[in-house]
């Protein structure tokens, strides 16, 4: 990160919230969030599996690269069936 970026956020975090200006930014009510949809793009939505505890701490006991290997995992049980 630049030296000028990282001021920037030094400054942002000393910022209170009194301290920002919120004019720009359009009020939302609450018929907005009743309207409102989750979007997941695709490109993340590949990663939104739902695994119990024990088998993600399995593989993570095998190596840093456990999604690595939950994929490969995966990846042979498709090939084969």
């Amino acid at each position: 990160m630049s030296d000028s970026s990282q001021t920037n956020l030094d400054a942002l975090r000393q910022m209170s919230d009194d301290d920002i200006d919120y004019t720009d930014i359009p009020h939302l009510d609450e018929s907005f969030f009743n309207r409102a949809e989750l979007r997941i793009p695709a490109a993340q939505a590949q990663f939104l599996v739902r695994l119990d505890p024990d088998i993600v701490k399995w593989f993570q006991a095998h190596g840093t690269q456990y999604q690595d290997l939950i994929n490969a995992a995966l990846r042979e049980h498709m090939t084969t069936h």
